[in-house]
């Protein structure tokens, strides 16, 4: 077998070289071009008062949807930016079922702040209360005729099983 080795050369080591920044050619501009801008959408602002908390309504509050869209609310004052034009305010409140529907349209103008104030029913058997000024709260009257009938059977309950 022969085995053929060949000459070696010396070669100094290469000194690194520094990454120099691409040179660009100055290109003088053919004559000014307006840039192009989006026009922005005019705003108002949408004030949503959820009337209660988490204590006398339900733990958890009310889905809100404009236009389609869910925005995320809580308790007492919010201070929604909407684009101006016609909007559509769905509201709803949940606990094992959904209960309280309510929904308004309203006009939103450039800069104008609208007043929402809703408020979720004593009980899941009704709609609930949507305006633009304080609104009272729906189904008081069969929350209490309920209570009253409970409180009523348990009474005489109690007195057949005095009398016997």
């Amino acid at each position: 077998m022969s085995y053929q080795q060949q000459p070696s050369q010396f070669q100094p080591p290469q000194q690194p070289q520094q990454a120099q920044p691409p040179q660009q050619q100055y290109q003088p501009q053919q004559g000014y071009q307006q840039p192009h801008y989006q026009a922005q959408q005019a705003m108002g602002m949408l004030q949503l008062t959820v009337q209660g908390s988490a204590m006398t309504s339900n733990l958890v509050p009310p889905t809100v949807r404009l236009n389609g869209y869910p925005v995320p609310v809580k308790y007492g004052r919010n201070d929604i930016p909407v684009p101006a034009g016609p909007l559509r305010v769905e509201v709803q409140s949940q606990w094992i079922l959904t209960y309280g529907k309510a929904a308004l349209d309203c006009m939103v103008q450039p800069n104008q702040a609208v007043p929402v104030f809703y408020a979720s029913p004593y009980h899941q058997f009704t709609s609930g209360s949507i305006g633009h000024t304080k609104v009272k709260r729906k189904g008081l009257g069969t929350m209490l005729g309920l209570v009253g009938v409970i409180v009523a059977v348990v009474v005489l309950v109690n007195v057949l099983v005095a009398l016997n």
